[in-house]
């Protein structure tokens, strides 16, 4: 039995056939019993009618994936308690106690499922799927443990299979949005929707279709972060990856067990023969912003048998787990410092916003690896794209208006050096800040922001540096509720441009920066150059171009080797 649905591989295959799990010793296994369909599963039958037997790969989640294990387990105690995410899909997981489908699976606690924006029907909408994607975020499975297993995970099915679905699918992740009191931290979008589908006359990857602008307005009026499956191309589900103020995730595979290469599935490069505006997004904004593992990843079915799926579809909510661990570190930063002097930096609500997110993530990912001298930055592996290309070989090393590699946007997920970006906290221009650390804050038109570091760097290391965000996007609320109802639309305000500069600390005129990412149409900015020479450098934000608001808020993060 085979049935396609909007996902975010090139095929999914529905498990209908029994699988069964067993354990030999230490090592877990799959049992794929004869006749069993799979999901992108390398377990066959034997010629001779019994189950062939293979180890499980290592765990995307360990340190041959994201380093998120690291995080689960003392001193740092993080599982994304208390933390509420989201997902929505064509379908959904199924929940214990409403769905007989997952009467037997006592490894996914979800918080609530629904039905668009309504309580969903019992035994109803409950998609294979769904469940092994929520399960790469919140499965307690010892063999296929998700990313933030203490999350608190809020589902919804659009169940939109077959024709265009963008007005209802909006309207579920508006609901989940709104979901624990309106506080969602980040949503998963492992599903798209057909540019030929779209009711737009010569419909392009502009921004402009429903579902994207939806999202980048919600990610700014509700303050969540979306990721999106981030495949496009040739794979015809390609809306809402041309959003703004989300993240697309592209997934990579792995070699000598490690996951350290983009695959070969991911499409969307020009390069590569993508058409512009029809495979790839219109112009030169780059639609990457990350990848992750993605290939061959150990899920959890509904009845909890495990199974490996393929696909973006499974990388996209490693990055979402990885914010569920953040959130639960900085709500508990804010827990001791405002019960002891008040909210006040290095530690505010500010490292709630979408925009901080982002920008930590995307600076903290693995490029290239460090040969243990620390010059850079300590990353763990170097990343190739499908040539076999890293970071540093690629076109947005070398030209300014391009911030993202193509392929693999900043580079991969590293939950761990996340945590390590995220966890020296907020610091302020008004101050000298820290080697590390992160800010939120708001500039105005044609003015500027400095950070000075407070060290000299060291001759030879890299510093990374990005900013974030976000396009304005208006409801056009046509009977006043407050919210989105089906047929009302968008308005796109428009994207302010704002460049990012380093600079020598005594310099003021930016013409002699030292390094800078200035391009003219992406919402992200970064910077990633190797320091010529030992001395006090500065970071400069730079709001140059005003589109919509006079005022832009934005995030920046970054990461430097401070001379000893």
């Amino acid at each position: 039995m085979r049935e396609t649905y909007k996902y975010k591989e090139q095929s999914f295959q529905k498990v209908v056939g029994p699988v069964a799990a067993i354990a030999i010793g230490s090592v877990c296994w799959l049992n794929v019993l004869p006749g069993a369909a799979q999901v992108a599963n390398p377990f066959r039958p034997t010629t001779a009618g019994k189950a062939s037997l293979k180890p499980l790969p290592p765990s995307s989640v360990g340190p041959a994936g994201i380093d998120a294990l690291r995080l689960h387990q003392a001193p740092y105690n993080l599982t994304g308690r208390k933390i509420a995410i989201g997902q929505v899909e064509i379908g959904r997981p199924g929940q214990f106690g409403l769905d007989k489908a997952v009467a037997q699976n006592r490894v996914m606690a979800l918080a609530q499922v629904f039905y668009r924006n309504d309580r969903p029907r019992t035994n109803t909408h409950i998609d294979p799927h769904a469940q092994n994607v929520a399960s790469v975020m919140i499965s307690t499975a010892k063999q296929a443990r998700g990313v933030a297993p203490g999350a608190r995970l809020f589902s919804s099915a659009a169940g939109t299979p077959r024709r265009y679905g963008q007005p209802e699918e909006c309207l579920s992740a508006q609901h989940i949005a709104l979901q624990n009191g309106g506080d969602v931290r980040a949503i998963n979008f492992s599903f798209g929707e057909s540019l030929r589908h779209d009711p737009r006359a010569k419909a392009l990857l502009d921004g402009n279709a429903l579902l994207t602008l939806c999202m980048d307005w919600s990610t700014r009026v509700h303050n969540v972060l979306y990721v999106v499956a981030g495949n496009q191309g040739r794979g015809g589900i390609s809306i809402p990856t041309d959003n703004y103020n989300g993240i697309n995730v592209a997934f990579t595979n792995r070699s000598q067990n490690v996951f350290s290469r983009v695959d070969f599935a991911n499409l969307g490069d020009p390069a590569s023969g993508a058409l512009e505006g029809i495979e790839s997004n219109v112009g030169a904004r780059r639609a990457i912003g990350l990848v992750a593992p993605g290939n061959e990843i150990a899920t959890v079915n509904p009845n909890g048998t495990l199974t490996l799926a393929s696909g973006s579809s499974f990388a996209a909510p490693h990055v979402v787990g990885t914010v569920a661990l953040l959130q639960e570190y900085g709500d508990r930063q804010l827990r001791r410092q405002c019960q002891k002097v008040g909210c006040q930096l290095p530690w505010t609500v500010d490292a709630r916003q979408a925009e901080v997110m982002k920008a930590v993530l995307l600076n903290s990912a693995d490029k290239v690896a460090d040969p243990g001298n620390g010059l850079n930055l300590g990353m763990s592996r170097t990343i190739a794209d499908k040539a076999g290309r890293h970071w540093l070989e690629s076109e947005a090393y070398r030209d300014p208006k391009i911030p993202l590699n193509i392929q693999m946007g900043s580079g991969q997920l590293n939950a761990f050096r996340a945590y390590r970006q995220f966890s020296p906290g907020q610091w302020s221009p008004a101050n000298p800040v820290p080697a590390i650390g992160w800010d939120y804050r708001t500039v105005e038109t044609a003015a500027y922001r400095d950070y000075r570091l407070e060290k000299p760097l060291k001759q030879g290391s890299f510093v990374s540096a990005t900013l974030t965000w976000n396009r304005v996007v208006e409801l056009i609320d046509t009977n006043q509720s407050g919210g989105y109802d089906l047929g009302e639309e968008f308005r796109d305000r428009g994207l302010n441009n704002l460049d990012l500069y380093l600079m020598r600390q005594d310099e003021e005129n930016p013409d002699n920066r030292v390094a800078a990412s200035v391009s003219d149409v992406d919402s992200v900015e970064h910077l990633f150059f190797r320091v010529p020479a030992s001395g006090r450098y500065k970071l400069r934000v730079y709001f140059r171009d005003r589109v919509s608001q006079p005022t832009q808020p934005y995030a920046i993060a970054w990461w430097t080797i401070p001379q000893r």
